[in-house]
């Protein structure tokens, strides 16, 4: 399924990972918006109209809001979409106590740090397939 015309909200704050994971979606033609923490996050989704965005992949540990805050913050808000969109967590920390934390906070699945584009792009198509024009 391609992943062409999907609108992610990326979240990270660290730059090299940033443009690692912004390389891996722009090569799957995804229109990729940014965020370098939860805070603005929360901000681009809140002013961007219901349904813009497709996808969210959060960092987890961030300064100013973290991935798990900046996710309840977004599924709190009233608008349509903000209970429904996938938010993905993106992480070094693997344990199972960070992925419980993740899913608790309202995020759908959990990629692990070091990402490369095989997995964002599987993970991707697993919640998106039913919404991407095959």
């Amino acid at each position: 399924i391609s992943l062409e015309g999907v609108k992610a909200l990326l979240v990270e704050d660290n730059n090299l990972n940033m443009e690692i994971s912004k390389f891996y979606l722009e090569q799957e033609n995804v229109d990729v918006t940014s965020a370098v923490n939860g805070k603005e996050a929360v901000s681009i989704f809140e002013n961007s109209e219901p349904g813009y965005f497709d996808i969210i992949l959060m960092d987890i540990v961030m300064p100013e809001m973290d991935g798990l805050t900046a996710t309840r913050t977004i599924r709190a808000l009233d608008r349509s979409d903000a209970k429904s969109i996938p938010i993905i967590a993106m992480s070094a920390n693997a344990f199972e106590e960070d992925i419980r934390n993740s899913m608790e906070a309202g995020m759908n699945d959990y990629l692990v740090k070091p990402l490369n584009g095989q997995s964002i792009a599987t993970k991707m198509n697993e919640y998106l397939a039913d919404h991407i024009t095959k």
